[in-house]
């Protein structure tokens, strides 16, 4: 309870502090009486920044046009002497596809800028988020960014997040299980916490950047964009190899937008959805629930997700937006540990509650200026309980029995088998209880400055105090845990230059355990030739290049070579902190468009390093790895160290095609060549049964691919829609990949490893959905997922989830216009 007490303590001071920061820049914003009348000016362009003359514009009140002009030779327009209402600007050329903007709300004496772009085909995306510091069209970045819209999760119609992620190029997604089993997600080579994750702005990784997608359901989600590159000047640690960003929904509509939507279908799988949505005046909110629970197809492996996610916003004065967002996800999950490798399933049990909250106030504070204030704020607890142990006791040297499973046959990818009984539950005290928390308050600050259409310059800052603990054995155990008060600050400057895009950045880290680290970035995009509405085959070229910084875990921490040895024999030994673990990323591409904007495809090298990983090594490791023998001696049993590193070469082609208006294709494939080029981890293993073949059973060994990563993977998803109905098909394919069993025998031996080199199969996941509107508010759904009915997990050991057929139906009431 005290850690508990201190991080909503910490809480509510915080909000206090925002609240006042928040209430002065309303009180700064002009009184409503400054001006007769509001306005809404801006300019149209196309693609890459230019000027659109003579462009048709409206000015959309609910449905309605209530103004219309046409853009000047500068593509400039206004609307003035409106009155106080919530607007939408739609604009169309010839050549051009028609664009329609969010909506704005204008006060009775407010002046709101907007830049429309018009897309020349179907298949150029609104904005991206995560490539820099302010919101920026796909088209004039060099990031190699994937963009996942709620229409293409409504296609999806699954539960979750991870199968979408599963279309995002150069990604794996890993799942230890079955539907609530741990997901993991690699990018381009890099492990499974080299991701930044961010949930509305709020910073969701654990402390030393681990995250479970597993968790992440799609409720109230509008988009999922996907980052294939380091980005730590932005958004400091944790960000080495990719940033997943999560955006909650907002209330568009001036009536109210009921939904419920509730489904069905085998291995007792159930969902209920509700969502309300709205706005008016000034005012937008939007709330959404909902209840997943399936009990999978294996003994103790039921799960269930109650997900509430919620937006409210409000326009203060007539420059300043103000946001709060909400997301809470309880779960349960029954764990029935790697059946495959023991014939019998274990009794564990896991439980999780993930909070994830903001306020932010974006203003306008002149056409050149605009800048953001963000209050953030996470908090996660899990609860693992082991009852009593599983398997048959054995103990052959009296000791105290552990507990094996039953006798299994195991074979790889790679022709190898072994037969026998593993190690399911070792002895000790049971319930065995394992407890982790994690919260983390941030401030942070943004102020962009556009100084002219060729120059927009950003910076800003931000604090973070965070604090987490793991225990085991109950309430009454010892915790370790650890308070970390972090900050950060960043500059970045994005010129335009003709057909040449370039941004430029330098981030600054202060972590409270590795200290001091700089990141810089640079990203440019040129077009040898550029698209206009007459000729859309542009041919653009790419090139990135950065570095990434990531702090140590808790366990990480306090199990370096500093918190283990006495302060004054550290300090005789010159021992310092634990360094932070760190990646240089470096890609160059080239994209092509045909058919006049019906048809892109892309091609991409990149080349990944990751530097000083932690690792656990022993005494003598130590010393190999350079640490001097007095200070290797001085440790227990030895330490975390920076002495590890990997490197991900690559390419990545892909494609996104929309024609005949009714069919839609995207697909990708990516070849990744990862090798361990450094560790002085645990030496190799060696299994009798296969004599001169070294086995790392732990931890893949040096020269060979890192787990878990395949070398080739694909991905597929066609769309055919016409009149109410739509079909589609989505596939992932994956490679053989390198991985180990783990496992112990009976008497701690390697009789049940088997050589690491492609032992996990390839396998292709295919799924099925489609949906038919019966009536305008009413539509059935139906998702068939895996429908091959392959045993698609990466992971060896862990049943996959079976051919799955999930019907149901949506209805929606009110909603009928956008909101004025």
């Amino acid at each position: 309870m005290p850690s508990t007490t201190r991080t909503f303590g910490s809480i509510v001071f915080t909000v206090r502090r925002v609240s006042l920061i928040l209430a002065v820049l309303a009180l700064l914003a002009p009184p409503s009486w400054a001006q007769n009348g509001g306005t809404v000016a801006g300019t149209i362009v196309d693609p890459l920044g230019a000027r659109v003359s003579g462009a048709t514009v409206k000015l959309l009140l609910g449905e309605k046009a209530v103004k219309e002009a046409s853009s000047n030779a500068d593509g400039a327009f206004t609307f003035d002497v409106l009155s106080a209402g919530r607007y939408r600007i739609e604009a169309s050329s010839p050549g051009f596809q028609t664009r329609t903007s969010d909506p704005m709300f204008v006060s009775g004496s407010g002046r709101v800028t907007i830049e429309l772009a018009l897309p020349i085909g179907p298949l150029e995306q609104n904005v991206s988020v995560t490539a820099a510091a302010t919101s920026v069209l796909p088209s004039q970045i060099a990031s190699s960014v994937t963009v996942i819209d709620s229409a293409t999760l409504d296609t999806l119609a699954k539960p979750d997040v991870l199968e979408a992620l599963r279309l995002v190029p150069g990604a794996q997604v890993v799942q230890a299980g079955q539907r609530g089993a741990v997901t993991s997600l690699f990018v381009r080579g890099g492990a499974a916490n080299f991701n930044k994750v961010l949930i509305d702005g709020v910073a969701a990784n654990d402390i030393g950047g681990g995250f479970d997608f597993s968790s992440v359901s799609v409720t109230g989600v509008d988009s999922v964009e996907v980052l294939r590159e380091a980005n730590s000047v932005i958004y400091g640690s944790d960000s080495l190899s990719g940033v997943v960003s999560i955006t909650t929904r907002r209330g568009r509509t001036r009536i109210p937008e009921f939904t419920y939507a509730i489904d069905g279908g085998n291995l007792g799988t159930m969902k209920n959805d509700v969502a309300i949505a709205g706005a008016s005046g000034r005012f937008d909110y939007f709330s959404d629930y909902s209840y997943f629970t399936t009990d999978n197809d294996v003994p103790n492996n039921e799960f269930t997700n109650g997900t509430y996610a919620g937006r409210f916003s409000v326009a203060l004065g007539h420059g300043t937006d103000l946001s709060g967002t909400i997301r809470r996800a309880d779960t349960n999950y029954g764990s029935p540990n790697a059946i495959l490798y023991y014939a019998v399933p274990d009794d564990s049990k896991q439980t999780g509650d993930f909070t994830y909250g903001a306020v932010a106030a974006q203003s306008q504070m002149s056409d050149r200026w605009q800048s953001t204030i963000r209050f953030a704020s996470m908090a996660q607890n899990t609860h693992y309980i082991n009852p009593s142990p599983t398997g048959r006791p054995f103990d052959p040297f009296g000791f105290g029995a552990n507990y094996l499973g039953d006798t299994v046959t195991i074979t790889g990818a790679n022709g190898y088998a072994v037969t026998g009984r593993a190690i399911l539950d070792y002895g000790g005290l049971y319930p065995s209880l394992f407890d982790g928390h994690t919260a983390r308050n941030a401030v942070s600050g943004q102020v962009t400055y556009h100084a002219g259409a060729m120059l927009t310059v950003s910076g800003g800052g931000r604090f973070e105090n965070e604090q987490g603990f793991t225990q085991s054995g109950g309430a009454s155990s010892p915790k370790t845990e650890s308070e970390r008060n972090n900050g950060g600050l960043f500059g970045e400057a994005r010129v335009t230059a003709g057909r040449m895009f370039a941004s430029g950045g330098l981030g600054y880290e202060h972590n409270a355990v590795y200290g001091n680290a700089v990141s810089p970035r640079v990203s440019v995009a040129f077009y040898l030739r550029s698209s206009t509405a007459a000729r859309s085959n542009d041919t653009k070229l790419t090139f990135n290049a950065g570095k990434g910084i990531k702090a140590p875990s808790i366990y990480q921490e306090l199990n370096s070579l500093l918190p283990l040895l006495p302060p004054a024999q550290a300090t005789a030994l010159g021992v310092g902190p634990v360094g932070p673990e760190r990646a240089k990323n470096l890609d160059v591409g080239v994209e092509q468009g045909l058919m006049r904007g019906q048809l892109r495809v892309r091609a991409t090298y990149f080349h990944n390093t990751f530097d000083d990983l932690l690792e656990f090594l022993g005494k003598n490791a130590l010393v190999q790895a350079g640490v001097p023998p007095a200070v290797a001696n001085a440790t227990p049993f030895g330490a975390y160290v920076n002495s590890q590193s990997t490197t991900g070469d690559g390419l990545e082609l892909s494609g996104d095609a929309a024609f005949a208006r009714n069919w839609r294709v995207a697909a990708s494939y990516t070849f990744l060549d990862a090798e361990v080029t450094e560790a002085f981890g645990a030496p190799p293993s060696t299994n009798p049964a296969f004599p001169g073949v070294p086995i790392g059973a732990f931890s893949p060994l040096v020269g060979s691919r890192p787990f878990r990563r395949p070398a080739n993977s694909g991905n597929l998803m066609l769309t055919y829609s016409r009149g109410p109905g739509q079909v589609a098909v989505a596939g992932y394919f994956s490679g053989k990949q390198d991985d180990s069993t783990l496992l112990s025998d009976a008497f701690f031996g390697n009789s049940l490893l088997l050589p690491n080199k492609d032992m996990d199969k390839g396998y292709a996941k295919i799924d099925l959905s489609g949906s038919y509107r019966v009536h305008p508010r009413l539509k059935w759904y139906v998702s068939i997922e895996n429908l091959l009915n392959q045993d698609y997990q990466a992971a060896g050991g862990y049943p996959a989830l079976p051919i799955t057929i999930r019907t149901g139906v949506s209805v929606t009431l009110g909603g009928a216009s956008a909101a004025p």
